[in-house]
């Protein structure tokens, strides 16, 4: 008698799990809090970078970004653009750091670097 209920208690468990599966996998998802942790982080780095030290590498047409914070946990951010002109530059950074071209200027330094020995 045992053995034959064991299929019809995989069929349960069959059944049951694919119907829970449906319903975790149908539920919708919230992410604005993840979204306002994103935000939250990059507002207080704005406030921490303390220097931006930039290589241009003139004949490969790129430069090498080294940006220095005093954040607890994340000291320097490394960044690498295909751009050589400062102007252009400035205005890539202050974009992806959230920053004016006008505090990016104030911050960085300029090291042109010419490659061709």
């Amino acid at each position: 008698m045992f053995w034959l209920s064991l299929p019809l208690i995989g069929l349960v468990f069959w059944l049951g799990s694919g119907f829970i599966g449906d319903q975790i996998l149908s539920r919708t998802y919230n992410h604005k809090k993840y979204l306002q942790a994103d935000t939250q982080m990059a507002w207080q780095m704005k406030k921490k970078i303390i220097a931006i030290e930039a290589e241009i590498l003139i004949s490969k047409g790129i430069s090498l970004v080294s940006v220095k914070t005093n954040h607890s946990t994340l000291k320097t951010i490394i960044f690498e653009f295909a751009i050589a002109e400062p102007s252009k530059l400035e205005a890539k950074l202050a974009q992806e750091l959230g920053l004016s071209q006008e505090r990016v200027k104030e911050l960085i330094r300029y090291q042109a670097l010419d490659n061709q020995h």
